[in-house]
């Protein structure tokens, strides 16, 4: 089966994998680290690109980049080229140092910058390569986390903004969103349509419209009827439908709204028929969607309540 092209755009946000071919190390010793990160900065610079975070394991990368004018294929084949060359020079190798083509997700920045963020910066403690993210060198959480520790590599500017205005502040909101316990999951970050897209079927739709663009199966094809999904967030959270859809601005029941809306997103409803069946106003809707990376691991355990029901 032919590859899909990439779909690329000035201004796009994507969630970059690069593995070592075989799953072998492409990092051997803390060299190979800075190497990388130099030739990083170096096209980083030549090509104009943000990079909101990113973490160097030892057999595989996650970059999270917004373009420029230029492509994303072009800046990444130019780092990996580069790396390669460096490396097999190093190391008296040669062929492939990666494995095949590097995986680029397209995502909704609004819906999942902070999410993605979080994601790639737990993965050593994920991995178990450490116990404290304070002691791993290799990724972008001390430009976060650290008062004045910056490299010109990482944009964090719009991140903490979305914390605090304040600088300080915004750093200490970090850490505390760090530690909070909550994270997006593995599969939920690797749920993608066409495994090119994440984001809300409102995303799709425009992406597909600016950029004449085709996705045969936006989002989950509606697996569960909306009663199921109501069903699923009155186990989770004790609230009922009849609750969703009355007036009460509780706590409990507004959060069980949002999360009806939410899941009921991921399965592919149309912002208008969730409004219709919670009789609410279609534009609570949106407004909610913006609010999504609050409810990452309610939602996944409302979807794990609905696989478990068996349907």
């Amino acid at each position: 089966m032919a590859r899909k092209p990439r779909i690329e755009y000035e201004g796009a946000f994507y969630h970059v994998i690069t593995r070592g071919n075989r799953r072998e190390k492409i990092f051997r010793d803390k060299r190979d680290y800075l190497k990388y990160l130099e030739i990083t900065f170096n096209y980083k610079k030549r090509h104009q690109f943000r990079l909101y975070s990113f973490v160097l394991m030892n057999n595989h990368v996650h970059l999270l980049m917004e373009t420029g004018r230029t492509p994303l294929s072009k800046t990444q084949q130019g780092i990996n080229q580069s790396y390669t060359v460096y490396f097999n020079r190093r190391y008296k190798t040669v062929g492939h140092l990666f494995q095949g083509r590097y995986k680029a997700i397209l995502c909704d920045r609004d819906a999942y910058l902070l999410s993605l963020v979080k994601y790639i910066h737990m993965n050593p403690l994920r991995a178990k390569m450490v116990e404290d993210l304070k002691d791993y060198k290799w990724s972008s959480h001390m430009c976060y986390a650290d008062k004045g520790q910056k490299n010109g590599l990482v944009d964090t500017g719009r991140v903490l903004r979305m914390f605090s205005e304040d600088l300080e502040m915004s750093k200490k909101l970090y850490g505390e969103f760090m530690g909070d316990g909550f994270a997006i999951k593995r599969e939920d970050v690797y749920r993608t349509v066409e495994q090119r897209v994440l984001g809300s079927e409102e995303f799709l739709d425009n992406v597909m419209e600016k950029y004449d663009v085709e996705f045969k199966n936006n989002m989950r094809e509606r697996e569960y009827p909306l009663a199921k999904i109501a069903e699923g967030v009155e186990k989770i959270k004790g609230v009922t439908l009849k609750q969703i859809r009355g007036q009460s601005k509780f706590a409990r029941i507004s959060t069980g709204r949002k999360l009806l809306i939410l899941v009921a997103k991921e399965y592919g409803y149309k912002g208008k028929e969730i409004a219709e069946y919670i009789k609410r106003d279609p534009a609570i809707i949106s407004i909610v969607l913006k609010d999504r990376s609050r409810f990452e691991e309610e939602m996944g355990r409302v979807i794990d309540i609905l696989k478990k029901l068996n349907i």
